[in-house]
Parts: C-alpha cells; structure tokens; sequence
C-alpha cells in the first residue's frame, strides 16, 4: 500500500510541477507580448508595477552572464529536490516539505527553459517602493519555498524528524 501511494504522490507532484511551469512560461509570454518594448504598467503609482527585463544573471542580477553555471546550478536543484521528494516519506507529516520541494523544481525548470531557450531569464514584477529587484513567477515558487523550508525546518519538525528524513533520504535503514 506504501508503494502506491508513494507513486500517487509523485504522479500529483509531476502535474503539479506541469501546471506550475505552465503557468510561470504563460505570465512571462504575456510579459513579452505586452510589456516588451513599452514602458513599465503601473499597478499601483510608485510602488509596484510590470517592468520587462531580460536577466542574464541571477537574482538581484548577479553573476551576469554565466549561463553555464546558471543550468548545472538548476540541473543540480532539481535533481536533489527530485531525489528528495522520491526518498522523503510520503505521509501527511512530510507533505509541507514535499510542497516546498515541488515549488523549488517548478522555479528551477521554469527559469531553466528561459537560459537554454533565450540565454536569459524574463522577469517583469518590480516593488518600485523599495527598488527591489525585478523578478518572476519561478523566483516566487523558489522563494516561497525557500522561506517555507526555513519555518519548517525552524519550527515545524523535532530534530528526530529531521534526522530520520536525513537517514532515510542517505539510504540508511537507521
């Protein structure tokens, strides 16, 4: 029964993950299609609006043009999240982190399409208020777990939890 529902998981997580990176690619066509080449839509004066930009680098634009780098860097998240997700255990206790782990392979695929299609990766919301950095839907999924990953880590499970995961994910019976 563990092993069906074990491929139950994984089967939501890859439509998921399907749906999530659809989603992501449609907003940053729409950012072509509408803001490419015009000035920035402002949403609400001088705090946020939709601004395009073609980012060669990575967040906060750092490390400009360093593509290769960029792609084994998403190659590698995606398939430690992946082998992650496979090993965890699949029980309601665990299904926080497996959201969080499926949100970090939707961003790194979604972002990763942009590097091997465009050499650069679209981002199009900018919080004027704050300058901060111009970012997108596939930075949301990675920062959102990001943060997820804290506060659970933090404050959700026991130090035997987390060890436990620790044991099962290297392949230890104990």
């Amino acid at each position: 029964m563990e092993k069906k529902k074990k491929i139950q998981h994984i089967f939501v997580a890859v439509i998921t993950i399907i749906a999530a990176v659809l989603f992501d690619q449609w907003t940053k066509f729409m950012a072509v299609t509408y803001l490419k080449n015009s000035p920035s839509y402002v949403i609400i004066d001088d705090v946020f609006e939709l601004h395009y930009l073609e980012n060669q680098g990575a967040a906060f634009g750092i490390l400009q043009n360093q593509q290769v780098f960029f792609l084994v860097s998403g190659i590698v998240a995606f398939l430690v999240a992946a082998f992650l997700y496979v090993r965890m255990p699949h029980t309601g206790r665990f299904m926080p982190l497996r959201v969080c782990l499926v949100l970090i392979i939707s961003g790194a695929i979604g972002n990763m399409i942009d590097r091997v299609r465009l050499q650069y990766v679209i981002d199009f919301f900018y919080f004027k208020l704050i300058d901060f950095p111009i970012f997108n839907v596939a930075d949301i999924y990675v920062t959102v777990a990001a943060i997820g990953l804290i506060i659970l880590i933090l404050f959700y499970y026991k130090d035997e939890e987390l060890n436990e995961l620790y044991k099962k994910c290297k392949g230890s019976k104990k």
